[in-house]
């Protein structure tokens, strides 16, 4: 027991004596950069012209077959969707094998076979792979296209057409693709009910016996494979795929606006904008600045540590994450930058992307935020190229878009060559947000007013991508509703009329903390007098009085033309005076966070007003002002909630307004009504 003790300490003792030897207040020295080892893929082609790319893999007794249609682009036009009707009823039984039975031998395998436009998919344990690239294989080649499965396939893709119908994110996505590309571009056109409803089964099978040739494809296989008896496999199931001729279909190149502009699609179902800024790009896999485009866009939103999310979420709180992407493509190529915001700051959020945008392209980024997004990516490529379905994956992209053999062998080398020049210079050619489409999806009525506010062009158009004209920015006041009936229902929602009408005085005290600070606004009332005194940490800092005559703030007597145009917010409540006053109209219907509420305004030359009531509820939810003066303009919303009783008269105890550039809650800390206020207030 003894020896075992001391050769315990003997253990602990070496282990404090080696963590002594490191200083742990330096950071230690990164070691070099790790060599490449990518999967070694050898490549065949079958005499129809189906190009096979094999990538051995041991480590699991798993393979896989990915089939990839490599055709260009095609315009379906009217029959768009007829690809993906096509793609849906592949492997749906052959001449072989009843669908039932297709289905029930890859479950009893163990097995997934998938079938869709542009390919196929399987994958299984190693000693049932060749049973299973067989049934893939004859589905490829022998698929029955059966006016049984058609008419089933056609009536889901018009359900669930319908059920997006009012989908926010469908419409926004559809246009944003429309608005970009072009309805005669084939990522610009889309399937709707009309042109789905159109596709016969026999355009299904031309376009399968049109496009679904092997002499366009690629086949790739990997995992625990023997490549010679794969070539054998490959050989006989697809050799006899039959090719063909397949058309190639020109397209005018889709084109940025000369100026920044907005595109708006109105959702009156909307709760929130899909905001997306939008330009096409000329980038392709292999471009010299392929890489400064990727870090580029890495920095400006390419996640949670990214400057669009910062900002727009960790800084302004506007939404739960904004992104941007760079998508290369031979045809389609895009960069995008969006967010999913609140309708209040749709017209915030879009100043905020467009700020991001604009700082990456005149200011070039800093070292450590090149140096960490280096690292990030090439930790990512070291992590995935151990993957042999990322071997295989490369393999292809060398094949397609004709990469130098040595592509991704030299990924983290041009990784690392790239420069804070680069990056700017990859910003400026590719994030146009000086000609970009600012494509936002949202309810007009809420988030229109204030777009209109800025300094882009704004087009219309509806879910479809068809231009439309501006949408109406009020709905339609119901029957026998009318300025008297609103505020009497408001009347009635916090106590009754005659409760309210019977006030002599009315006093409420709202508490918030801002900065450290304690801050209490006073509000007292009667028939003739309002008086508001905010204090800071118990000190005064201003007073307003305000009678029929005269509005005095600090003492100090502001304008008659300001004063004359507030007298209808007297009275022992404003809506008193609001009823009172035959210049304040009841003028449509507005949504508040998602609420519909009647909408009573005065305009002034000096003061306009604004008081909103939940049309269900009766309450008042918001209260704005826009006071001219001295040439300035401010604007002042104050918002309401939670309301509680106090003496038989329902106060807001929630009221969030504005305190100079501020957002501050305040609390209702004290209410009373016919108490607590005497003339002497008001002296």
């Amino acid at each position: 027991m003894k020896t075992k003790i001391l050769s315990l300490i003997a253990i602990v003792t070496t282990s404090f004596a080696l963590n002594a030897q490191i200083d742990r207040s330096k950071m230690p020295k990164p070691g070099p950069d790790p060599v490449v080892k990518l999967g070694k893929a050898k490549e065949f082609t079958l005499k129809n012209g189906l190009k096979v790319i094999m990538v051995e893999n041991h480590k699991l007794p798993r393979a896989s077959a990915n089939l990839t249609i490599d055709n260009k682009p095609v315009l379906e036009g009217d029959i768009a969707g007829v690809s993906g009707i096509m793609g849906s009823l592949l492997g749906r039984g052959t001449d072989k094998i009843s669908k039932d039975d297709f289905n029930e031998k890859v479950d009893y395998l163990g097995a997934n076979v998938n079938f869709f436009s542009g390919g196929a998919f399987a994958s299984s344990l190693k000693r049932y792979f060749p049973e299973v690239l067989s049934l893939m294989a004859d589905g490829v080649k022998n698929s029955k296209f059966t006016q049984e499965e058609f008419d089933k396939e056609i009536k889901v893709t018009l359900d669930g057409i319908k059920s997006g119908e009012k989908n926010v994110t469908t419409a926004a996505r559809r246009v944003e693709n429309v608005v970009t590309f072009g309805k005669n571009h084939p990522s610009g056109e889309f399937a709707s009910k009309e042109s789905v409803s159109k596709i016969t089964l026999d355009d299904v099978k031309k376009f399968y016996n049109t496009y679904y040739k092997p002499n366009n494809a690629y086949l790739i296989i990997e995992g625990d494979i023997n490549p010679k008896e794969i070539k054998k496999t490959v050989t006989k199931l697809f050799g006899n795929w039959a090719k063909g001729v397949i058309p190639v279909q020109t397209f005018a190149k889709p084109t940025n606006p000369e100026t920044t502009e907005i595109n708006f699609v109105n959702m009156p179902n909307a709760v929130q904008s899909e905001i997306a800024v939008i330009n096409n790009i000329d980038l392709k896999l292999g471009d010299k600045d392929y890489y400064a485009a990727l870090l580029a866009n890495q920095i400006l939103g390419g996640g949670g540590t990214a400057r669009l999310f910062q900002n727009l979420r960790e800084d302004k709180g506007y939404t739960y994450g904004s992104y941007s992407s760079v998508r290369q493509s031979r045809s389609a190529a895009t960069f995008r930058a969006t967010a999913s915001v609140r309708n209040m700051v749709t017209d915030s959020s879009v100043v905020e992307l467009q700020k991001e945008i604009n700082k990456i392209r005149y200011q070039k980024v800093t070292a450590e935020e090149l140096k960490n997004v280096k690292e990030k990516y090439i930790g990512s490529f070291v992590m995935n190229v151990q993957k042999p379905r990322t071997a295989a994956s490369y393999a292809l992209n060398i094949a397609r878009y004709n990469l130098p053999k040595d592509f991704y062998t030299n990924y983290i080398e041009n990784i690392n060559a790239v420069t804070l020049e680069d990056v700017q210079n990859a910003a400026i050619k590719y994030f146009r947000g000086d000609k970009a489409r600012i494509v936002i999806t949202g309810k007009g009525i809420d988030v229109l007013k204030n777009l209109e506010k800025g300094d882009y062009k704004i087009k219309y158009f509806d879910k479809y991508g068809n231009p439309t004209k501006k949408p109406a920015m009020k709905k339609p006041l119901p029957a026998g509703v009318t300025k008297t009936s609103v505020i009497n229902n408001y009347f009635k929602a916090i106590g009754g009329a005659d409760k309210v009408k019977a006030l002599k005085t009315t006093m409420v005290v709202y508490a918030a903390e801002m900065q450290g600070m304690k801050i209490e606004s006073t509000e007292k009332r009667n028939a003739t007098y309002f008086l508001t005194a905010t204090a800071m940490n118990g000190n005064v800092m201003q007073k307003a009085l305000m009678d029929k005559s005269s509005l005095k703030m600090n003492g100090q007597a502001l304008p008659p033309a300001m004063a004359s145009e507030m007298t209808h917010l007297l009275g022992t409540l404003p809506e008193l005076g609001l009823l009172a006053n035959a210049d304040a109209k009841l003028t449509g219907i507005e949504t508040v966070d998602g609420k519909e509420v009647y909408v009573i305004s005065k305009l002034g030359k000096v003061v306009s007003t604004s008081t909103y009531f939940d049309v269900k509820t009766g309450l008042k939810v918001k209260e704005s002002q826009k006071i001219l003066f001295g040439g300035r303009s401010q604007n002042q919303d104050t918002f309401f909630s939670d309301y509680k009783d106090f003496g038989g008269i329902k106060f807001a105890t929630n009221k969030i307004g504005s305190l100079g550039p501020q957002k501050v809650k305040f609390t209702l800390k004290d209410a009373k009504v016919n108490e607590g206020v005497s003339e002497a207030d008001f002296k």
